[in-house]
């Protein structure tokens, strides 16, 4: 029986690279019900910040599948990114990015590369939460759950041992942001243990990205909080061959979606220029997860089988070669289906076998929290934090939480800063109850008072909290 699927033709150069696309599918036999939707600019325009209508959300949420090409999200402040808010809503919390070399016949320095970017899909920065806080100062939250980073790291192991793969690599940065970033390490050499057959390291990701540039050989599949993986996927499709070769696959627990890498490219619409092979082997990954393997098959080697021929668009010419146009590439696959490739590896997928999926991590053991102070934040002009501490320390006079420490972008001013430190209008004060004495919510609210009262511009609190007598926050310089 056909599979329903949502298909969105997108921004750009998406309908052309989408239109090239289904007619390889349905070339080769594809068994769909297609139930097309709108999303992006035109979406935008008519109001709707996430660039997604209900009817669209009836239709994915009915389908669980979704082959969308490239969306335009419009610039400036008041709209969502329609992907972000898709993969989010659905719970597509893994993004899988396979980056593989096609040497001799696309350019590349890396001919033996195959690397599988495994990227947390739903939390980190890409929350999107950002606050105007001061004149000079912006935020943005980065959120990272326990739950959150088991899922994907679960995942990525299994889908190391299911495709034969050896080795996982996970890229942090907890060496600085050791709460986030930490948890996502602790929770992967955790999860690792279970899997004694597969190799598992650790990277930091600056220097782990320098390494996956010069030597990709080195990886096999790597798993990272979201933002990371974003840039390492299009790093490693780069250097690979081509961003414009990269598809990726969103997989949820109760839907799925699979797409090109890259943009909507707005500059090379209809110029029947655009390179589809990021969407078709986007829809291929869709076929094997939907049972159609077979058919997946099909139109991978006849990809492959085209690139052989040396028939290609101009992003992946090689030197003398006599580039196609979207249309050409796509009527070249279609005559290629059913041939195998003879110098690239054929590809063979298995039949029968069920979507990867990863159930929810179960809930943690409750621990003993604790309140240890509060951190407030403070917008004030006056660049001196020996002033600043003067007035804090009238207002708070009597109160159960003193000042004890000020920092201004993360760098300790007072007590003992450096007058040579570039101080903002945004300021960040922790104040603690004298010895170990325990903190209570209304002590907050007493404090915030007295700072109001004061004339002193709190725009943010987050509390200190222990739990099980470890700190749940950054100490800070100097402690």
């Amino acid at each position: 029986m056909p599979v329903p699927v949502t298909v969105a033709r997108g921004d750009g150069i998406g309908p052309e690279i989408m239109d090239c696309t289904l007619r390889i599918l349905d070339a080769a036999g594809a068994r769909l019900n297609v139930e097309e939707i709108q999303i992006g600019e035109a979406v935008y325009a008519r109001g709707h910040t996430a660039g997604i209508e209900p009817d669209a959300w009836e239709s994915l949420r009915r389908t669980r599948v979704f082959l969308k090409a490239p969306v335009t999200t419009p610039q400036g402040g008041g709209f969502k990114s329609s992907n972000v808010t898709i993969r989010k809503s659905l719970g597509m919390f893994a993004n899988v990015r396979p980056c593989v070399a096609y040497a001799p016949f696309v350019p590349t320095r890396h001919p033996g590369m195959d690397v599988v970017i495994v990227r947390e899909n739903e939390e980190d920065l890409y929350a999107g939460i950002e606050h105007r806080q001061t004149d000079e100062v912006t935020q943005c939250l980065k959120l990272i759950s326990r739950p959150g980073c088991e899922r994907i790291v679960r995942y990525a192991f299994d889908y190391a041992r299911r495709h034969g793969r050896s080795k996982v690599t996970c890229f942090t940065k907890d060496n600085i942001m050791k709460l986030t970033d930490g948890l996502f390490h602790r929770v992967f050499d955790t999860v690792a243990a279970d899997y004694p057959d597969i190799t598992a390291e650790q990277c930091i990701v600056d220097i782990g990205t320098a390494r996956l540039a010069d030597t990709p050989e080195d990886f096999d599949v790597i798993v990272t909080p979201n933002l990371y993986g974003d840039v390492l996927s299009d790093v490693a499709a780069q250097i690979a061959g081509s961003v414009g070769l990269g598809g990726s696959a969103n997989i949820g627990e109760h839907a799925a979606m699979f797409e090109a890498i890259h943009g909507s490219a707005p500059p090379l619409a209809g110029r029947d220029v655009a390179n589809p092979s990021g969407l078709l082997l986007g829809a291929v990954m869709m076929l094997v997860h939907i049972g159609q393997s077979d058919v997946a098959e099909r139109v991978h080697n006849a990809w492959l089988t085209t690139l052989e021929a040396g028939i290609t668009t101009a992003d992946v010419a090689t030197s003398g070669g006599s580039p196609v146009g979207t249309r050409a590439f796509g009527d070249a696959v279609i005559d290629r289906l059913g041939q195998r490739p003879a110098t690239l590896p054929a590809v063979s997928y298995p039949a029968g076998q069920q979507p990867l999926t990863v159930p929810p991590a179960a809930a943690g053991p409750r621990q003993v929290k604790t309140m240890d102070g509060v951190d407030v934040f403070l917008h004030h002009r006056d660049r001196d934090p020996n002033a600043l501490a003067a007035a804090l320390s009238r207002a708070s006079e009597g109160a159960w939480l003193q000042p004890r420490m000020i920092t201004n972008r993360g760098v300790k001013v007072w007590p003992d800063g450096l007058p040579e430190t570039f101080c903002t209008d945004h300021w960040r004060v922790r104040f603690q109850a004298p010895g170990s004495g325990v903190t209570r919510r209304s002590h907050v609210l007493d404090l915030l008072h007295r700072l109001d009262r004061a004339g002193l511009d709190f725009v943010k609190t987050e509390g200190l909290y222990s739990f099980d007598g470890e700190p749940g926050y950054s100490l800070g310089q100097g402690q």
